[in-house]
């Protein structure tokens, strides 16, 4: 890639990046658009523009809104984990900024006066001799100018070291006031208990949990739910729901034929075979209306099955105080480690219900399967990325494909497609695999929803690192050397070769957070894929207001993958402000947009703010790495002081141990300080008990006296909402 062609880029992204900020500003303020761009204020029944019509509002008030918000205007909104996500974006461009500060009016002036023939150890392929003068490559062999680059790692160092120790003060904070509130939530007087062994002859399952849980906590303990399995209960009652769904739709429809036809309307009609396409042609509305009855028949005979016979080896036990729920999340219950094993309760809303009776045996050996599988993913899907690294670079594909030549000679798209090919081909090869890490995560047996999104997410992480920025690089260094390396198979010729790889690529990382933050975010700040599939469905398949509804409701700021990718983002921000210090300032708008992105997402579950220490000891790997791949380079550049670098990579160690140390017990379990401040009310604890009932055995039919006792017994096989 020559200079014109990466302007050429930059040029592109930015003008696509205000396309999509025009269309927002203007399609925002279309009245029926404001469930698309506002649906977290209608949620909760606020004025989706705050005052003013979408046709007289300022078209850029957006902006001043997301900046003008306070924490806890997002903490309101949106709840604790966003607000956490908030801290993690605004201490990332913390570094950046203060990183920036320095090393761009030093570091590039060092650089550009060395008045030497230029170095081998270029920062990109090809001639792109221009950025190249601005970077550490254009700095001599031995120079003493290496000293400058040298004490501006040690300056990154510190200025993440401080970022990171106030950034965990302040979440812990935050997480302390939410705990510390008198709002009554059910999941603060709840724990998870797994590993129950077997009852005692002539006891029931309910019964020994009592008996257990009455005699270490006879003053607070209140009645336990025990697991059972509702596979089949449940697969009863969403066919249930879908019936009742398609019956409301069928009545809509027909209650809309007698205002556009006839009066006496047209009623609707459906094959009864499969989706619908076959089978014999019924009334809807009667045959919807049949089946609703036989699935309640249906529901009502399993629901007694289910309490009555199918309980399992784990439970929640409500207590009726948050110190004594808080106690005992935190307690050693039993000498064995495989039985009564006792954890704080996550929301209703996001336990996994199918992984609560999986014992600590089970537990292990699936976690270890899943790591193994886990870690040959890692290192088998190097192959396919260092091959989409080689072969989407246009001289490649000319080569494998030499039919396209007329077309890709061609200067407009020539220019375009050496500018995006290799970053458009590996963003969309990364997408593919968050979903499958997502499910891996939970067949480790991880109890709640946000620890299998956080399992998710460090995975992602690794394979991101491994596979992206080191797999990618060094693979695509590889495949451009191979004729080098066949004359010359010597380790230190290939050891040459993977240590000048990283610096070699520091334009095509340029230009992929370049193509992030102004494609990417401007994608999902414009919304406009949201926005066609909600009028599509609004005007051919919505005909009941919860489907109108459905078709808008956001999705979830799915953290699994947003962390994971934004900490790639840095890991080679950090990686680069040295080598290439122009890289700076695109990561600062990468993540200063960032604080943009996040207005329309509404997120489905709770855990005060667990993630952040993921977060933190990802950011200290991200430093580490950034701390090795300075020394090598160094290494690379013969400087004489580059053992200086040594103690970095220890320190940062230390300050990751310390803050563990320090802050990290908290988040595993609430602390009893936190727990003991008042409530505004006393709890209903008939309520924080039922909360936990799932819909499907929660129908009205059933004896109140017989679902009373039965329900002590009873849980679910997934969430609800």
């Amino acid at each position: 890639m020559d200079f014109a062609s990466f302007l050429t880029s930059l040029a592109t992204s930015f003008i696509l990046f205000v396309v999509l900020m025009l269309l927002f500003t203007w399609l925002s303020r279309k009245p029926g658009n404001k469930e698309v761009y506002y649906p977290n204020r209608i949620l909760r029944g606020l004025d989706p523009w705050e005052g003013g019509s979408g046709r007289t509002r300022n078209p850029f008030a957006w902006i001043r809104e997301a900046l003008s918000s306070s924490e806890q205007d997002v903490i309101a909104m949106s709840g604790v984990d966003t607000a956490v996500y908030f801290v993690f974006l605004s201490t990332v461009l913390g570094i950046l900024v203060l990183s920036g500060v320095v090393l761009l009016p030093v570091l590039l002036p060092v650089a550009a006066t060395d008045n030497v023939m230029k170095s081998s150890n270029n920062t990109s392929k090809g001639t792109f001799n221009d950025l190249d003068k601005l970077s550490m490559g254009h700095i001599e062999e031995k120079s003493p100018r290496s000293w400058a680059f040298l004490i501006a790692t040690y300056w990154v160092s510190f200025v993440v070291y401080y970022l990171l120790w106030k950034a965990y003060n302040h979440v812990s904070d935050l997480r302390a006031a939410a705990l510390m509130s008198p709002e009554v939530r059910p999941e603060q007087f709840t724990i998870l208990v797994r590993d129950i062994p077997p009852p005692p002859e002539g006891k029931t399952r309910k019964e020994q949990v009592d008996s257990y849980f009455k005699a270490i906590y006879p003053d607070t303990y209140y009645k336990s739910m025990v697991v059972t399995n509702n596979k089949k209960v449940n697969k009863i009652w969403e066919e249930l729901e879908g019936y009742k769904k398609k019956l409301a739709h069928a009545e809509a429809v027909y209650a809309e034929s007698k205002k556009t036809g006839k009066p006496e309307g047209t009623k609707p009609t459906n094959k009864t075979g499969f989706l619908g396409l076959l089978g014999e042609k019924v009334d809807s509305i009667e045959y919807y209306n049949q089946k609703i009855n036989e699935s309640v028949s249906k529901l009502e005979a399993e629901q007694k099955v289910t309490l009555g016979e199918k309980q399992q080896a784990s439970a929640l036990v409500f207590f009726t105080s948050r110190v004594a729920a808080g106690s005992a999340a935190q307690s050693l219950h039993a000498r064995l480690v495989d039985t009564w094993t006792v954890m704080d309760a996550p929301e209703a809303r996001q336990l996994i219900w199918p992984n609560l009776p999986k014992n600590f045996y089970e537990r292990q050996i699936r976690q270890i399967l899943v790591y193994v599988i886990v870690t040959l993913t890692i290192f088998f899907y190097m192959i396919p990325i260092g091959l989409v690294s080689a072969v989407t670079t246009l001289t490649n594909l000319k080569k494998i494909l030499p039919f396209i030549k007329p077309i890709v000679n061609i200067v407009a798209i020539k220019t375009v497609l050496e500018a995006y090919l290799p970053q458009i081909a590996l963003i969309i090869f990364l997408a593919l695999l968050p979903k499958f890490l997502l499910f891996l995560s939970k067949e480790e047996g991880i109890p709640s929803e946000s620890h299998a999104q956080r399992a998710a997410s460090g995975k992602y992480f690794y394979f991101s690192v491994f596979n992206v920025f080191i797999g990618f690089t060094v693979g695509g260094t590889l495949f451009d050397s191979f004729k080098e390396i066949e004359k010359d198979p010597k380790l230190d010729t290939i050891v040459d070769i993977l240590a000048t790889s990283l610096p070699a690529n520091a334009t095509f990382f340029l230009t992929f957070v370049a193509l992030k933050f102004f494609v990417g975010y401007g994608l999902e700040l414009s919304r406009l894929v949201p926005l066609i599939i909600y009028h599509l469905k609004r005007k051919y398949l919505c005909k009941t207001e919860d489907e109108r509804k459905a078709a808008w409701t956001p999705g979830d700021l799915s953290l699994a993958t947003r962390v994971p990718s934004d900490l790639l983002v840095i890991t080679i921000v950090l990686c680069y402000s040295i080598i290439a210090p122009i890289i700076i300032p695109f990561g600062a708008l990468y993540f200063a947009i960032g604080w943009l992105a996040l207005k329309v997402y509404v997120p489905s579950y709770e855990s005060y703010g667990k993630m952040w220490p993921h977060i933190h000891s990802r950011l200290v790997a991200a430093l580490v790495l950034f701390q090795v791949t300075m020394f090598g380079y160094f290494g690379i550049k013969k400087f004489y002081y580059t053992p200086l670098i040594l103690p970095l990579p220890i320190l940062s160690l230390i300050f990751a141990f310390i803050c563990s140390k320090k802050f990290y017990r908290f988040f595993q379990a609430t602390a009893l300080e936190v727990a003991c401040r008042e409530l505004k009310e006393t709890p209903n604890m008939e309520q924080v008990f039922r909360s936990y009932i799932p819909p499907s055995l929660n129908a009205e039919k059933v004896d109140e006296d017989q679902f009373e006792d039965a329900a002590s017994q009873v849980s679910r096989s997934q969430s609800f909402v």
